[in-house]
């Protein structure tokens, strides 16, 4: 049997990328890495788990959680760096 940890090794995407996902669309967290599989895959797929990166960070510090906010920022830099063109 699977576990979790076994389908984040599985991911193109790392585990704080999966989970940012996860709540950014507020859906588990099994649901977001197949979302994230899909979209890491598709044509625009890259630039729209980045855009929700940072939609994400905005609404936080909009919300006053600037700690997480600086969280999902560092996870979007490092997206980014890794899916560079």
């Amino acid at each position: 049997m699977l576990t979790l940890k076994d389908c984040f090794d599985f991911s193109d995407l790392t585990e704080d990328e999966i989970c940012a996902i996860a709540e950014c669309e507020h859906i588990p967290i099994i649901s977001a890495l197949e979302e994230g599989e899909s979209l890491i895959h598709s044509r625009h797929g890259r630039q729209q788990i980045a855009a929700m990166l940072l939609k994400r960070a905005r609404e936080c510090e909009l919300s006053g959680m600037e700690v997480h906010a600086s969280h999902l920022r560092c996870i979007h830099k490092a997206f980014i760096t890794r899916f560079a063109p």
